[in-house]
């Protein structure tokens, strides 16, 4: 396919006489010249909004509308020059739209992306979001051709920033699946999981964990249910908002697993919060201690029932 849109595209330019007289020279010169104008202007407008304008999200809100209608401006004008220029745009355009279709793919391919961005709204600026295979991070701009996300995690645990500014080409959005953070739903589940030995009463831990969960929790289920009810676009069927410990064995103990909501980028503070206050709490409660690594050796006779060995000598017979 590529080769056979370069031999069309050399077919025409071998029988097309693009420049009789010079005129397409000087369309062309002027195009370059109204470019360059533009460029500059919109350099010197974004030194006036940073001297101007204090607040970056305003700064940010004007920059880019400025930009959207200098952009306007600037393509209504070139199709002016042309226009009135007596070129002939039939073949002009016959000729553009065979070299951009051989050369320009890629960015084409993230103009529609842009539009895809447009359109379905899969995100929008100050959402936290994860491509797949891809960055986490939140969304700080979205341009013409590409986006930029401020990293989260990596080699930073508990998903928080990194410092670095990550730019991916809004093209990836065609093969690659988006998660977001915020969108419909804005909280997101978190867990906080601890083993308490089997000594150790893990009920009253289980009670300990719950307590401390739901005081320490950010979102009130009042709050979840009526986020989950006018959400309209989406069908969620979440019906318990409220944490919840579930329990499990692990090898060295039981395990206790709390599970809460909480807003994405609260995640590491509020798990922070209730694993200080778990601490206080298992620390003033006599029946309830973390369990550690052991190596334990069981011997059934003396430490199982005695109905389970009826062969074996009586449990008195070992601790005499």
């Amino acid at each position: 396919m590529p080769n056979q849109q370069a031999g069309t595209l050399l077919s025409r330019l071998q029988g097309l006489d693009l420049d009789p007289d010079g005129g397409l020279i000087r369309l062309v010169l002027l195009s370059l010249a109204l470019f360059a104008a533009f460029l500059v202007f919109r350099s010197l407008l974004s030194r006036v909004l940073v001297r101007t304008v204090a607040d970056g999200d305003r700064r940010y809100l004007i920059s880019k509308t400025f930009n959207g209608l200098l952009t306007l401006l600037l393509l209504a004008s070139l199709g002016w020059i042309w226009l009135a220029g007596g070129y002939d745009m039939a073949a002009f355009l016959g000729l553009l739209s065979a070299g951009l279709a051989f050369v320009l793919r890629e960015p084409i391919l993230n103009a529609a992306g842009s539009l895809y961005i447009l359109i379905q709204r899969p995100f929008q600026v100050g959402d936290r979001i994860q491509l797949d295979g891809g960055p986490v991070g939140d969304v700080v701009d979205i341009r013409l051709f590409d986006f930029s996300l401020m990293e989260v995690g990596n080699w930073v645990d508990a998903d928080q920033s990194t410092g670095r500014v990550v730019h991916i080409p809004n093209g990836h959005l065609f093969t690659r699946s988006v998660a977001n953070y915020h969108q419909a739903f804005p909280y997101i589940w978190d867990e906080v999981a601890l083993t308490v030995s089997f000594e150790s009463d893990w009920e009253k831990a289980r009670e300990i964990l719950t307590e401390v969960g739901v005081a320490a929790s950010p979102v009130k289920s009042e709050e979840a249910a009526e986020q989950v009810r006018v959400a309209q676009r989406f069908l969620i069927h979440y019906r318990h908002f409220t944490p919840i410990v579930w329990v499990s064995l692990a090898e060295n103990g039981v395990r206790l697993t709390l599970r809460y909501l909480c807003p994405p980028r609260q995640r590491r503070s509020t798990a922070s919060g209730i694993l200080e206050e778990v601490l206080r709490r298992f620390r003033a409660a006599p029946a309830v201690d973390f369990a550690l690594p052991t190596r334990r050796f069981y011997y059934a006779p003396r430490e199982g029932k005695p109905g389970l060995h009826p062969g074996e000598p009586p449990r008195e017979h070992f601790e005499g």
